[in-house]
């Protein structure tokens, strides 16, 4: 049993504490009999178990069946946290329902939130995030997908690539170039449901955990001009809210798997023998728990500032949520690494647990900005200061 002592922390509400007990009861139930080798079919699952879980009503607000008036980055990180310690595909499958929906959630118009956000509750339609193109990951600003405005339709053309949930995904929030300027001010978001004409998602990835994953071609895609999300050139900014948003919930996603790294390993230590005694009486192995302690507890301590931040502070919080997702998926990877090494042999074997964290793990480090994108975004704001120094 993971370490919970932290729920006790000042970030936390009564509530906060209810749910993780909640949810650590549900996921020792419910997640046993999902069988991962049809991983289309156990994400399809998943969505469908977390929403009569009553889970997916912490991804919308209250007017369309969620849980609260605003969306509360504490309970999205303490389901992301607790879900990724049992098991990282039903962490996957909730987080892509938050993330594939927040967009709506925060700019979408009364029609959009009220025809896509009870489904996404109700785990009817499965959500998905297009943000990524072959040749603009880091750099959104530079993205090639066009949406041409054409007789109250948009024409969309373009590629978008690593997709998650892209191939079972019921809709696409797809962000465009719309070209009102340059740069990031000339992108719009826009919905685009899957099956639409011009729209083909089948050419799926293979990565180092499975998931599912896909590049979108749109060839002549056609949508109603009503699609479009929020402000007509402020999709780089909308995308940016949301990722501010759910940034942190990744770095608790990162912390789920460190502590299940933690617990597998301790409990590998105390049990298993070298020269005489319990792996654990070893002064070296003692050191490298130790490390793992402080990295799992720095992590979250950064982890529920953000969203702690987040949820009484208002505003963005780009910084603290940059921080909190950089470090916490960079030290669950150490971690991690650890605990294999302390596995010995049986650590790279197949379906031993940390092997399998030590798969999950790699990509956190990469999507929804890369650790070198969050280190620039802090470095941004700490120089913000001096901006007039530097010009």
């Amino acid at each position: 049993m993971a370490d919970a002592t932290y729920l006790q922390w000042p970030f936390f509400e009564p509530r906060h504490r209810v749910l993780a007990e909640s949810l650590e009861a549900w996921c020792a139930d419910a997640l046993r009999s999902i069988d991962h080798r049809d991983v289309d079919g156990s994400c399809r699952e998943l969505v469908s178990e977390l929403a009569k879980g009553g889970w997916l009503r912490y991804v919308v607000t209250a007017e369309h069946g969620g849980m609260f008036d605003t969306l509360d980055v504490r309970s999205l990180c303490i389901i992301r946290e607790t879900l990724a310690r049992h098991d990282g595909l039903a962490d996957f499958a909730f987080a892509m329902q938050g993330l594939g929906s927040g967009t709506i959630s925060l700019f979408g118009t009364k029609a959009q939130k009220e025809g896509y956000l009870p489904d996404v509750v109700a785990g009817r339609r499965i959500a998905a995030f297009a943000l990524t193109e072959p040749t603009s990951g880091s750099d959104v600003a530079n993205m090639e997908m066009s949406a041409r405005l054409h007789a109250g339709e948009y024409v969309l053309n373009g590629d978008k690539t690593f997709i998650s949930n892209g191939g079972i995904a019921d809709y696409y929030v797809l962000f465009a170039r719309t070209g009102e300027a340059p740069g990031a001010k000339g992108i719009s978001a826009f919905l685009v449901d899957a099956g639409t004409q011009g729209l083909d998602d089948s050419e799926r990835i293979q990565a180092i955990a499975p998931h599912p994953l896909a590049t979108l071609r749109f060839r002549d895609c056609r949508i109603d001009a009503q699609q479009l999300v929020g402000t007509r050139g402020s999709g780089f900014a909308h995308a940016m809210a949301t990722l501010d948003v759910f940034r942190p919930t990744v770095g608790a996603a990162a912390l789920g798997f460190a502590r299940r790294a933690l617990d597998e390993a301790t409990q590998r230590a105390v049990s298993r023998r070298l020269f005489g005694s319990a792996l654990a009486a070893n002064a070296v192995t003692q050191s490298k728990l130790a490390e793992m302690v402080l990295d799992v507890d720095a992590s979250a301590l950064l982890i529920y500032r953000a969203a702690w931040t987040s949820d009484t502070r208002g505003g963005r919080n780009s910084g603290e949520a940059a921080m909190a997702k950089l470090h916490a998926t960079e030290a669950a990877q150490q971690v991690i690494d650890k605990a294999v090494q302390l596995f010995g042999g049986l650590g790279v074997v197949r379906g031993v647990t940390v092997e399998s964290l030590y798969r999950e793990v790699r990509a956190l480090r990469i999507y929804e900005g890369a650790s070198e994108v969050q280190k620039l975004i802090i470095a941004r704001q700490h120089l913000a200061p001096y901006a007039r120094q530097l010009s």
